[in-house]
């Protein structure tokens, strides 16, 4: 299975309610599966508008019961979307830890959590709970086709880019060891964390300014690091265009398969010209184009 892919249902054995919803929610091809999206979309939408003003201290004063009752309005909602995805698919605990499981969890869980967190001296742990809630616009991303394919070619280079990213900690640490034994305390190198955190400032060219080194060997080295900067930053940008390029012909190669299902077995995804099922044998519907 694939990691951001939904649960799914066998179509041949399901039906009832179950099916039905499953339908509207996790398809995007009928008008009740379009008009869910499009109402999910708007709630999102709205409900990280509905926080970002709040963050604002004179809207909050002015219409702090309004923006109460609409924040827990769209919790109900989000709470309510939640508990039937759980419902209508086979495995809910599957979707539960999956991805957009978590991300609908997380959507929701702020609100609740601030009603166990009272008092005065809570105040600013409620304030990050309301700040949280933004993170809902993740939600959008199940509902952007493309979406799909970018996470799943991030996914696919996952280990040659956790290999990268080793490899660029390894010289974070051993630059930032160097200028702590090179400049010392009296340069601003106090400690190997902080050169650490020069080191990953000059790496990516960004340069700060805070920590500058103030001996011919440590400008040396902080030389040597930019050009090292300078030639690493294209190595994750290659890996994942490479990795995203194959991904792409997959789904164009996909996308050009005929989507009738099997009567018999509900496998979707046959070839265009096919008659029988792959699977089972049984006979094809007829194109819809025919």
């Amino acid at each position: 299975m694939r990691p951001f892919s939904a649960p799914q249902l066998n179509p041949a054995t399901e039906s009832g309610w179950r099916r039905h919803w499953f339908d509207i929610i996790y398809r995007h091809d009928t008008r009740p599966s379009r008009n869910f999206d499009l109402l999910l979309v708007y709630a999102i939408i709205a409900s990280v508008l509905v926080v970002m003003f709040d963050s604002v201290q004179r809207f909050h004063a002015a219409h702090a019961s309004w923006l109460y009752v609409v924040e827990w309005g769209f919790t109900l909602l989000f709470t309510a979307e939640y508990l039937l995805r759980l419902a209508v698919v086979r495995r809910p605990l599957r979707y539960a830890v999956s991805i957009w499981g978590i991300i609908d969890l997380a959507a929701i869980l702020p609100t609740y959590l601030s009603l166990f967190i009272p008092g005065a001296q809570s105040l600013l742990v409620v304030r990050a709970l309301r700040i949280l809630r933004v993170f809902r616009i993740l939600k959008l991303t199940r509902y952007v086709e493309e979406s799909g394919i970018l996470m799943l070619s991030l996914w696919r280079s996952r280990r040659k880019v956790l290999l990268f990213l080793f490899t660029v900690v390894t010289i974070t640490i051993i630059a930032g060891a160097l200028m702590y034994v090179i400049e010392g305390p009296n340069h601003g190198f106090t400690s190997i964390p902080s050169s650490m955190y020069w080191a990953v400032v000059t790496m990516t060219t960004v340069g700060f300014g805070d920590i500058v080194p103030q001996t011919v060997l440590g400008r040396f080295v902080t030389s040597v690091l930019i050009l090292i900067g300078y030639s690493i930053i294209a190595v994750p940008t290659g890996i994942y265009t490479a990795e995203l390029a194959s991904t792409m012909r997959e789904a164009d190669a996909a996308a050009r398969r005929d989507a009738r299902g099997c009567p018999h077995c509900g496998l979707e995804g046959h070839e265009a010209d096919a008659r029988h099922c792959r699977r089972c044998g049984s006979v094809l519907p007829e194109p819809f184009n025919q």
